[in-house]
């Protein structure tokens, strides 16, 4: 009888290892906005889904690096579904204050931008399988604004 029991444990974890997942990359991360007290970038994740049925997101966390610091992070509650059997571009607004800004002075002033690493984790609610992390990472650089771009509209 504990070898049928085994036997059926492990046809289930089979089963959920080869069920395919949806998949998530990091596209872009641009300057949206700045305030007095803040910049506020996009983070632009591009997710596939490959189920004919849209899947709904419980979450999305992010944290944004920069210099082995943590500059912001937070989480977007209920952010909505996933299309069907398609892609959907998610716009993760990621807001640093102007003061996390200044603790990267060193790497600021050597090209005005931000050397970065974001780390985007999306939630998903399969059916039948409950929820899965859905995790991806980027490198890059940020434009930091221009003292312009305090005078000009935003975007």
């Amino acid at each position: 009888m504990a070898g049928l029991l085994d036997k059926a444990q492990q046809l289930v974890a089979d089963s959920v290892a080869s069920v395919k997942l949806p998949e998530a990359r990091v596209t872009d991360v641009d300057l949206k906005k700045v305030d007095w007290s803040y910049v506020t970038y996009v983070a632009k994740v591009n997710v596939s889904n490959p189920y004919i049925v849209s899947i709904p997101i419980g979450e999305i966390r992010y944290s944004l690096k920069s210099s082995d610091s943590v500059i912001a992070s937070g989480t977007v509650p209920d952010p909505g579904s996933l299309n069907g059997n398609s892609d959907t571009l998610l716009n993760v607004e990621i807001k640093v204050a102007h003061n996390a800004l200044i603790t990267l002075v060193k790497d600021i002033a050597m090209d005005w931008d931000i050397d970065y690493e974001i780390e985007v984790v999306l939630v998903v609610d399969l059916p039948l399988i409950g929820e899965v992390s859905i995790p991806v990472t980027r490198k890059g650089e940020i434009k930091l604004p221009s003292l312009s771009d305090f005078f000009t509209k935003s975007k």
